[in-house]
């Protein structure tokens, strides 16, 4: 009878592989072999329970039976019983330590539960048993991956495949072997041969579609996702979403077009989806089909402010039609203040400034101190010239508010004040806010006199390859604008300097200069120690943009001498300017103004320090005056392309530029004296003297 069940199963006739077993019990009552049997044929009919239950019969009859309790063991992992799985294989070993699946299956289970230390015991047992067992090779081979051994795990796993090609454990682990070095198509060859053997495993799919997007094949990555929505458990809402995106990313916008509708229609309303939507739409020139499609989920999503943004993409910026949308929108949730911020910005780009100014209104009845709110109405209130009302709205907004919110209002009652043409009210109210703040900031750095003479340059030595670049500009430079350029060009900017975690060397140390005059600190070791600290920063080599707290001509005893091959790039706008944006805004640099003739001869020393760097050829020195393109980030990329020679990018969300070039105009009266001491080095850097 066993011989007649074997052939049955080798045909894959499993129903008479079932009936056989049940007739063999039948006619053998009370023996275990035939349950046994039985127990195998209905677990390949997928009937777990009723197996356990013949096993259990087995075993009632011989409980002493190691490969009884080993099938058993093997039905409860199918199951995901795993504590009684483990049971099972325990008392398999138990009652016949030489059982060897029984070692190699307790070892799989505690890989699978991460126990690694427990696994590799269990595989110098069965070593002893099987040493080639290719079982135990891919457990072997498993555990060196997890132990970050890539080479030894690729080993492993290739022998133990090479004598068991289609088993699902080892391709596993050799696919990941091939992913742990970096060997993608590799990998996606051995995941879809376990796709084949298990092709219903939506994890591996998933992980051969990825596999695919990394190597540049998206066109693969979208047939394995469709192959993913074929099977029964993949047709969802999120291998939907998927499969839109990845099918967008293959150039097929109609294939993505269909996926994203299906899955916005079948589940929540997802940002992802909709921006896929979208871009589809846009490719096809389906503008009409969007709104059609927008407008129906809108009939049962209508809170959704996504699904809003979305439809109103669809209109042109500024046009009729967007207004249209918009109004629909504060309709259907006439208490999101977000739509009733786009219902105001499309009044004003429709050229409608009372309509925008009543929204405002609304708004703040909505949310008192809503910043978008509250800017228009005083924008509006300064159009009319009413400058006492615009002033006492700010003023009763800074009474209202909590100690938190008060600096940032009192910024803007300056700005309100400057708007309003009330310089000196303005240099009043941000004067105070700096020396309010003064105590939280550092105190201006020392500067040292120039000598007579400067030590000699030092040659550049034929085998230098570093050639660092170091960033300056002085409070109210804007300085912060053109480091975002460099930093979206370069991934060796550092700008740690301001962070909580800056380098401990000479730059970062105000007592430097010191250090340098008393031969404390002597002019090699400042660039060796400067040297040092580069590993921690990430920095392989010398070759670094390193923007600096600050910088002093004092550093020229070190640099002329260690470090010839370095550069400095000094970022500059009109001193008057800079005086004016430090004192508003109190500048990116954490500097403390405490008055303002202490910051103008500060910043007049500072600035006459970077002209003679200039004028004398000191260090080699670039001076980059800004003004006029503080905020035009094409301009700021060509500005920057002129000075370095090659292109740089457009970073299109730069740090805003607060007050325009020039601006120092509007204060001559008030900050005269100030600007009298700052006329001269201006001119010596190029700048008019009125």
């Amino acid at each position: 009878m066993q011989e007649q069940i074997l052939q049955a199963f080798q045909r894959n006739a499993n129903d008479e592989a079932l009936a056989l077993a049940q007739q063999w019990v039948e006619q053998s009552p009370g023996q275990a072999a035939p349950l046994g049997w039985l127990a195998t044929a209905l677990r390949q009919r997928g009937d777990i329970d009723a197996a356990l239950a013949a096993l259990d019969q087995a075993l009632a009859l011989q409980p002493e039976d190691a490969g009884l309790h080993l099938q058993r063991a093997t039905l409860l992992l199918t199951g995901r019983q795993f504590e009684a799985a483990s049971e099972a294989l325990a008392r398999t070993t138990e009652l016949d330590p030489n059982q060897l699946d029984g070692y190699l299956i307790q070892a799989h289970m505690a890989l699978a539960q991460r126990d690694f230390e427990r696994a590799q015991s269990l595989s110098r047992v069965a070593s002893r048993l099987a040493p080639e067992h290719p079982q135990l090779l891919a457990i072997d081979g498993m555990i060196a991956l997890q132990q970050g051994e890539a080479d030894k795990a690729l080993a492993l796993l290739n022998q133990a495949a090479a004598q068991l090609p289609d088993d699902p454990r080892i391709l596993y682990g050799l696919g990941f072997a091939f992913l742990a070095k970096d060997h993608l198509a590799f990998a996606e060859q051995t995941f879809r041969k376990l796709i084949a053997v298990q092709p219903d495993s939506l994890p591996m799919m998933a992980l051969v579609a990825d596999l695919c997007l990394r190597q540049g094949h998206a066109d693969n990555a979208a047939k394995m996702l469709e192959q993913m929505l074929a099977t029964g458990k993949g047709n969802t809402a999120g291998v939907r979403r998927l499969a839109a995106m990845i099918q967008l990313q293959a150039g097929q916008p109609q294939a993505a077009l269909e996926h994203a509708v299906a899955s916005l229609q079948e589940g929540e309303i997802d940002r992802r989806v909709l921006q896929v939507a979208l871009m589809a739409w846009q490719q096809l020139g389906a503008d009409d089909q969007a709104r059609q499609v927008l407008d129906q989920l809108l009939e049962t999503h209508a809170q959704d402010h996504g699904l809003w943004l979305a439809r109103l993409a669809v209109e042109q910026v500024g046009s009729e039609a967007a207004a249209a949308v918009a109004q629909r929108w504060v309709e259907a949730m006439p208490e999101h203040v977000p739509a009733w911020e786009v219902r105001m910005r499309l009044h004003d780009m429709l050229s409608q400034p009372e309509q925008a100014e009543a929204v405002a209104r609304r708004i703040i009845e909505l949310e008192p101190g809503r910043v978008s709110g509250e800017q228009r109405v005083v924008g509006a209130l300064l159009e009319r010239n009413e400058a006492d009302a615009a002033v006492a709205h700010v003023q009763a907004m800074i009474e209202r508010a909590d100690e938190a919110a008060r600096p940032n209002l009192r910024t803007w009652l300056g700005v309100v004040q400057d708007g309003a043409q009330r310089p000196a009210d303005a240099v009043a109210t941000w004067l105070d806010i700096r020396q309010a703040e003064a105590g939280e900031r550092l105190a201006l750095p020392p500067q040292a006199k120039s000598p007579m003479n400067w030590p000699e340059m030092a040659e550049i030595g034929e085998d230098t390859h570093d050639r660092p670049l170091f960033v300056t500009g002085l409070p109210g430079s804007g300085v912060e604008r053109v480091l975002s350029v460099l930093g979206a060009a370069s991934p060796v900017v550092r700008t740690d300097r301001f962070g909580a975690t800056p380098p401990n060397d000479p730059f970062q140390r105000f007592d430097t200069l010191a250090q340098l005059a008393s031969g404390e600190l002597s002019a090699e070791a400042l660039v060796q120690q400067w040297r040092d600290a580069l590993p921690g920063r990430g920095i392989a080599n010398g070759n670094i943009i390193d923007c600096l707290l600050w910088w002093d001509n004092g550093l020229l005893w070190s640099l002329r001498q260690h470090l010839p091959q370095g550069r400095l790039l000094a970022v500059l706008r009109d001193p008057r300017d800079m005086l004016l944006e430090w004192l508003a805004f109190g500048g990116s640099y954490p500097f403390a103004l405490n008055t303002i003739t202490e910051a103008t001869g500060w910043l007049q020393r500072s600035l006459e320090q970077l002209a003679n760097l200039h004028d004398q050829s000191l260090y080699p020195v670039a001076l980059m005056r800004i003004d006029g393109v503080e905020n035009n980030p094409q301009a700021m990329a060509q500005l920057l392309g002129q000075v370095f020679g090659t292109a740089f990018p457009v970073v299109n969300q730069l740090p805003p530029a607060r007050l325009p070039a020039g601006h120092w105009r509007q204060y001559r009266d008030v900050l005269g004296a100030a600007f009298n001491n700052l006329t001269p080095v201006a001119v010596r850097l190029g700048y008019p003297e009125n």
